[in-house]
């Protein structure tokens, strides 16, 4: 199984992932397209943060489900939990050491009619504004 060094910008944040890259994909909502991620699918059990784990901001929005990880020190986002796959993790491919993503089909994902919950949602959060399409 192939074994991956990644990290956030600064090096505060070192991870390693074990797990054959076979697709990346991009995803449309409101948070991934401001911050341009290129993500792979893996299983919790592939992710071991090796450091800074202290150092790890947790961003939730909207149902708090998907739990979004970046550097409190250089802004970075390494990886997140994944709101339609809880057990899972997407991982920011650009922070993978010697990957080379051109090599890898892209898929496209639909983020942005994931619903939305919250009743305080700003309308930047176009998903449709029902809790029952979770």
């Amino acid at each position: 199984m192939p074994t991956y060094q990644g990290s956030c910008h600064c090096g505060a944040v070192t991870f390693r992932l074990v797990s054959e890259i076979s697709e990346l994909t991009t995803c449309d909502c409101s948070l991934c397209r401001q911050k341009n991620a290129l993500m792979t699918k893996v299983h919790e059990s592939a992710l071991t943060i090796l450091s800074g784990e202290e150092l790890l901001s947790v961003y939730e929005w909207n149902t708090h489900r998907a739990k979004h990880f970046i550097c409190s020190r250089c802004g970075i986002y390494t990886f997140h939990r994944k709101r339609a796959a809880p057990d899972h993790f997407g991982i920011n491919v650009f922070c993978l050491e010697g990957f080379d993503p051109a090599s890898i089909p892209v898929r496209a994902t639909e983020g942005i009619g994931m619903s939305v919950v919250n009743p305080n949602a700003r309308s930047q959060w176009p998903g449709p504004r029902d809790a029952e399409q979770l």
